[in-house]
């Protein structure tokens, strides 16, 4: 398994091109070989292929925000293909059944298109959970649905280690739960009082979570840390980096 970052984690820096180019290198000068695009400026994907290609990354996963997604799936997919990505994320989805367009039933009816779409141009359309699909709708946790209404060829899920815990699951648990449909996971770590955290600084049994990523086929495990509080997020991702590196991944 590869590490890599999560550009989210930087978002501030990635708002216009030049900035996000020199994020980039400041990446690769820590060391990761791996990202995944989210939370970034807009930007043409050879653009981002040039630039990846420059500081020697490859982008294996992105978060593409639903309405591109909806409106045109097959251009959203040839447009990944430039820049040599086959995982295409959404990153949220209320689940709000007191608004039709934000329901349960919304998302299964809007997304299977856009997921069979990727699935036929070579992509596989991911899923990224937070605290909220722990609920329950009709006896069964939200998580839990999606993965029965959409064939695994369908949809993989971007397991979020920090936030199944905040919603009272056990991530390596639900990592296992989701064998051959986890190519990609976030490793967040969570410190007292739900704190986001460098990994290896909170309190996530990191040992279990990459036992069962291994054998669940995750081939990609991507640092994130949404909120730094107040620290340079470079350098957060650099001690994340230097950790998981102590323990043999790169």
């Amino acid at each position: 398994m590869k590490i890599g970052a999560q550009l989210y984690t930087i978002r501030e820096f990635c708002k216009n091109l030049d900035d996000f180019s020199e994020s980039l290198k400041k990446i690769a000068d820590i060391g990761y070989t791996t990202v995944q695009v989210s939370g970034t400026c807009d930007f043409d994907p050879q653009w981002l292929k040039n630039q990846l290609d420059a500081n020697g990354l490859s982008c294996v996963l992105t978060h593409t925000p639903g309405d591109r997604m909806i409106a045109d799936a097959v251009k959203v997919a040839q447009d990944h293909s430039v820049f040599g990505c086959d995982h295409i994320g959404l990153g949220w989805f209320s689940f709000d059944e007191s608004d039709p367009n934000k329901s349960y039933n919304h998302f299964v009816e809007t997304y299977r298109p856009v997921a069979r779409a990727f699935r036929d141009n070579g992509k596989l359309f991911m899923y990224h959970n937070h605290a909220h699909e722990f609920a329950k709708q009709e006896g069964k946790l939200i998580l839990q649905k999606i993965s029965e209404d959409f064939a695994p060829d369908e949809l993989g899920f971007t397991i979020d280690t920090y936030w199944v815990q905040v919603g009272g699951g056990d991530p390596a648990q639900w990592i296992e739960r989701f064998s051959g449909r986890v190519p990609c996971i976030h490793l967040k770590d969570c410190a007292f009082e739900q704190k986001m955290a460098v990994i290896g600084e909170g309190n996530i049994n990191f040992d279990r979570v990459f036992e069962k990523a291994e054998s669940a086929g995750t081939k990609y495990m991507l640092v994130e840390q949404d909120d730094c509080y107040g620290e340079d997020p470079f350098d957060c991702l650099k001690r994340s980096y230097n950790n998981l590196k102590a323990l043999g991944f790169k």
